[in-house]
């Protein structure tokens, strides 16, 4: 009988190989039986969330019997406060990931055609074959995004472009020019789905300001998340910001209910503490300058990164070095999955925890 339940779901689903998240804590010490762990290995925010959000929490649990509003009114009032857009113009998502899928499932068919890059997001495949539609992968150009070959593989049937930027996992970027010249080349048939989960890490000058696009371009959607920046990845919620038709198709397959209560709070108190989203690009910014100093006093090369995370080339298959870590209490993440076996991409911690990952790779590498 197992057999022939396979049978029935549909050919993409059939064929297709579950996400895999960054290895857990818990799962580690009950494995190993370690003591002592560090996790940089899922671009986690490592201040925690703020003092705000967790009094924030706090206050709201007495609500916890009631649904939460469907609508998302007092976080989709303030966001397009922030963005200065419409709330008719905002989409809230089960954290980014919904939004991407609600996109799949609102216009894609087993016809469509879906382009995105070598080396992005693992998402963008997995929404695509879900519903059936034929993904093209566009080869990348320095491990980021080839624009015009892009733009080059679109055909009648194309539907969705997925742009990383920054991307996940090699941390490139592309700048407000070259976002601006595909966005005017692109068919008006074309959706473009501009990621932008990592956006508030980037600091320089040429990186886009990609709302300001959106009423001259009703096929574009920008997505965004709480869980990086803002500290709020385990309470998973998303937007997208775009034209206030492609919001309504999408809130037409948007499950009801979506975001729980507390996020939705948590989500809107986070919005406005600018503090805390000052302290965490601070630590950020002083973390990627301690890791890749390590790298070049080990003698090896990374990616250079704009986002929360830096993928180290280990110069050799990363794949018994990510083991080694592990038994030695460091949960990073290995990306033959993204066709980059020789990588490890590691998600910046506080001094402390990079600290400990640069001693326990320095001891690695001197053992193999």
């Amino acid at each position: 009988m197992q057999a022939s339940i396979y049978q029935l779901a549909n050919s993409g689903v059939q064929k297709l190989i579950p996400y895999q998240a960054g290895k857990p804590i818990s799962e580690l010490e009950r494995e190993l039986g370690l003591t002592e762990i560090i996790k940089l290995a899922s671009n986690e925010n490592p201040l925690g969330p703020s003092e705000k959000v967790k009094q924030t929490i706090q206050d709201n649990l007495g609500e916890l019997s009631r649904y939460p509003d469907g609508n998302g009114f007092a976080l989709k009032a303030a966001l397009a406060e922030k963005w200065q857009v419409t709330a008719e113009q905002i989409t809230l998502g089960n954290g980014s990931n919904e939004i991407l899928e609600l996109l799949a499932r609102a216009f894609l068919s087993t016809e469509s055609e879906v382009i995105f890059s070598q080396h992005a997001f693992a998402v963008y495949p997995i929404v695509t074959q879900s519903v059936g539609a034929v993904a093209k992968v566009i080869p990348a150009v320095e491990y980021g995004h080839d624009l015009a070959a892009m733009l080059a593989a679109i055909t009648d049937n194309t539907r969705l472009i997925f742009i990383a930027n920054p991307n996940n996992p090699t941390g490139t970027y592309l700048s407000e020019q070259a976002l601006a010249a595909f966005l005017e080349a692109l068919p008006e048939q074309v959706i473009c789905v501009l990621d932008e989960a990592y956006f508030e890490y980037v600091a320089a000058a040429d990186y886009p300001h990609s709302v300001a696009w959106l009423t001259q371009y009703p096929n574009l959607i920008i997505t965004r998340t709480f869980s990086k920046a803002y500290g709020l990845a385990g309470l998973r919620v998303g937007y997208g910001l775009s034209s206030p038709e492609m919001a309504d198709i999408l809130n037409r397959v948007r499950q009801p209910f979506n975001n729980n209560a507390l996020a939705l709070a948590a989500a809107e108190v986070a919005l406005h503490d600018e503090e805390y989203l000052q302290a965490t690009v601070a630590l950020n910014n002083a973390g990627m300058l301690q890791l890749t100093a390590a790298f070049t006093d080990m003698g090896l090369s990374w990616i250079p990164s704009v986002g929360n995370f830096v993928s180290v080339d280990l110069q050799r298959e990363a794949a018994g070095i990510n083991t080694a870590l592990l038994h030695k209490g460091v949960i990073v993440r290995p990306v033959a999955n993204y066709e980059m076996p020789n990588h490890l991409r590691i998600s910046i911690g506080t001094q402390a925890e990079n600290d400990f990952f640069i001693k326990v790779l320095q001891s690695v590498l001197a053992d193999v």
